[in-house]
């Protein structure tokens, strides 16, 4: 049952490489790491049994090479060898008996999953298929490449494994080698280890200081605790003598969960002198039984303890996780089936179909437009404003509060209203106060509403862009990038030519405010009213003593009423009140003294600047609060009627006229065809859908099955 559990795992690996797509689900397996000069090729030949790693100087291994062990003993009565049960942990790999060796090399075999069929046993071939394939992939250079080899061993001498050998770390470019190798070997490495389903078998020589072992280094980066990391010590047999890693197997130097195994390896020499592996295991075993420091405990020491271990922890590691793979698969299948499904099936040729996809499209755009600005769709957000919600704030917030905050007097100073009264006078002094500078000061500021209210139809109609880029987000849209540009184009057209009688529209309101000045408004304050209000106000200051209200000077930067200076007494009243100036201008502005008799002409620019007499104050009062009743009026008027004409004219016409629009510009037998090309995007991620799919449901029933 054990050995079934690895076997379904690599069943599970090939599929995913066999159909060619990303593995999406974190299988168990063990990545072997370690620096170059490590020891691992050595390490995985001896658990092989057999030499088949490429050899050589710098950067052997370019490719992941996921390295596939099954045992596989022959029985007496099947000499070409049948599947067996794995050894029972504890038990280690021994031919059997009853075959020959001859029998056991004929059963020796490995297939690479890109030569289905093949089977190579002649492990020499082996290490050149493996060279080979690499060299097609990254070429002959020290290039690395993260696109693993598959090679799974049949065997009766080893256990069932699934190990996955990684480049060796390196710290400098060596000849042809890139700068960033490193970068690029370390990045490959992560991308094995970091899966929590992972096991890390970091390689360390042992003659070296362990605290610089690159391999426990970067397993430290994704294990800190060590959890999940298991310790692989090379070259015991080269340490200096009377040293040894007894405090390091104890766990006092660098503790692991799953310990260390102290391992001999062939050195160059003997790979130089065709040293088999099978003598090279038995000189492993007399090294740990008669080494003083090891003897007592040569039973953890060595290669075959060390396949054993990895195999009984891989098992209990799969035996843990399975649940969980169900589980990714099953939840796998059903997201890349449902998103088949929305990517749809490649379209016929047939008009009918086109039309009708066109037509639903059309439809179903303008459905969602409707509902998303009346607030009825069913993909409301919870998050932020959207759609109609995002139209009335603009409406009832920044709309309406702009035109609430414009105040008339930010424009109409004291002097202009004086000024504008005398102009409208003409010729003639008036004598009473004329509507006619009411009126003008009145329209100016009416015309100053034009600005906001254009910019509210601006903002209306970017929002309803929003809405249409929303929509085209769809996949539908993305499956089709000519509907949707041919979609975007129309509509944005359709919106540009409601957006001009709106504008229009909202002109000609302010328009009307301007062109009519409705005195006879039933909240508007009259002038008698407003007369009353300032001579009363005018009675209470004089009465109170304050001065300041009545004759006051104008301030020519301000244009407001200054403080009035201190009464004249005593001769100089005298003089002034009879110097003959108090004419129907003669407070309008100051003049110098005259020699009697001597006429000269107005200067060309006549600017107020005099003292305000008694009833220019009154009468500049007055028109002030006429002017603020009036401009209230006109401000709630807008703020009502111009939100009313952009819905009118822009918001709603659009809900009701955007299907007819669409329908007569895009619902055409010579358009079809152009509208409906997939865009490459699509095809390309059906056609990864489908693999994958096909890859879930084929790892769904190994799971299955077990």
């Amino acid at each position: 049952m054990d050995s079934n559990l690895i076997k379904t795992i690599n069943k599970l690996q090939d599929v995913f490489a066999t159909v060619g797509v990303q593995n999406p689900i974190d299988l168990p397996q063990i990545a072997v790491i370690g620096s170059q000069s490590s020891g691992k090729s050595s390490v995985l030949e001896n658990i092989v049994g057999r030499d088949f790693l490429p050899r050589g100087s710098g950067i052997v291994t370019r490719r992941p090479l996921i390295l596939q062990l099954i045992n596989r003993r022959l029985l007496p009565s099947s000499p070409t060898g049948t599947d067996s049960p794995a050894l029972t942990n504890g038990a280690s790999p021994s031919s059997p008996t009853s075959a020959s060796k001859d029998a056991n090399d004929l059963v020796e075999w490995g297939e690479f999953l890109h030569l289905p069929g093949r089977k190579f046993t002649n492990f020499d071939e082996i290490r050149d298929e493996i060279v080979k394939d690499t060299e097609s992939k990254v070429g002959r250079n020290a290039g690395v490449s993260d696109l693993p080899i598959n090679l799974r061993v049949y065997s009766p001498n080893v256990l069932t494994l699934t190990l996955v050998d990684l480049p060796g770390l390196t710290k400098v470019p060596v000849g042809d080698q890139p700068k960033d190798i490193e970068r690029q070997i370390k990045d490959m490495i992560l991308k094995y280890t970091t899966k929590p389903n992972a096991i890390i078998l970091a390689v360390t020589a042992a003659n070296t200081d362990l605290a610089n072992s690159d391999g426990l280094k970067l397993a430290r980066e994704v294990d800190p605790e060590g959890v999940r990391t298991i310790g692989v010590l090379t070259k015991i047999d080269l340490m200096d003598p009377g040293t040894d890693v007894v405090d390091i197997l104890a766990g006092r130097i660098i503790p692991l969960r799953l310990g260390y195994v102290p391992v001999v390896n062939r050195g160059q020499r003997d790979i130089d002198t065709k040293k088999n592996i099978q003598r090279a295991l038995d000189d492993e075993r007399s090294f740990f039984e008669n080494h003083p420091a090891y003897k007592s405990k040569a039973q953890y020491c060595g290669t075959p303890f060390l396949a054993r271990k990895l195999n009984m922890i891989l098992m209990h590691h799969i035996r843990n996780t399975l649940p969980e793979i169900k589980a990714k698969i099953s939840s796998g299948l059903q997201k890349y089936q449902m998103e088949l499904a929305q990517l749809g099936d490649p379209l016929g040729d047939g008009n009918a179909t086109q039309a009708n996809l066109v037509l639903s499209v059309i439809t179903e755009f303008c459905n969602e437009f409707r509902t998303v600005i009346d607030g009825t769709s069913q993909d409301l957000s919870s998050n932020e404003l959207s759609g109609g919600a995002r139209i009335s704030y603009v409406f009832h917030e920044i709309f309406r509060d702009a035109i609430k905050n414009m105040e008339i007097f930010d424009q109409v100073k004291d002097v202009d209203i004086r000024t504008i009264m005398y102009n409208s006078s003409g010729s003639q002094p008036t004598l009473f106060i004329g509507t006619a500078a009411f009126e003008v000061l009145i329209k100016q500021q009416i015309k100053r509403i034009e600005d906001p209210a254009l910019k509210c139809v601006q903002m209306v109609y970017d929002e309803l862009t929003r809405i249409l880029n929303q929509l085209l987000g769809k996949q539908v849209f993305r499956r089709f990038p000519q509907l949707k540009e041919r979609f975007y184009a129309v509509v944005i057209n359709y919106l540009k030519k409601a957006l001009s009688p709106t504008n229009k529209m909202v002109t000609d309101l302010i328009a009307a405010e301007a062109c009519y000045i409705n005195t006879a408004h039933p909240d508007f304050l009259s002038g008698h009213k407003a007369m009353a209000m300032v001579q009363d106000k005018m009675a209470q200051q004089k009465q109170s003593g304050i001065s300041g209200l009545v004759g006051g000077p104008v301030d020519p930067k301000t244009g407001r009423g200054a403080a009035s200076p201190a009464p004249l007494s005593g001769p100089a009243a005298t003089l002034a009140n009879t110097d003959g100036d108090s004419g129907f201008f003669g407070s309008f502005f100051s003049k110098k003294k005259k020699a009697g008799g001597v006429l000269e002409p107005p200067p060309p620019v006549l600017k107020a600047s005099g003292t305000l007499s008694e009833r220019e104050l009154v009468e500049t009062e007055v028109i002030k609060l006429l002017l603020q009743s009036y401009y209230f009026i006109v401000k709630r008027t807008v703020s009502d009627i111009v939100p009313k004409a952009i819905m009118l004219n822009l918001v709603t016409a659009s809900k009701e006229e955007m299907q007819r629009e669409l329908l007569s510009e895009l619902y055409k037998v010579e358009v079809m065809e152009e509208l409906l090309k997939e865009s490459d995007g699509t095809v390309a991620r059906r056609r990864e859908c489908r693999k994958m799919i096909e890859a879930l449901s084929k790892a769904d029933e190994i799971i299955n099955g077990v």
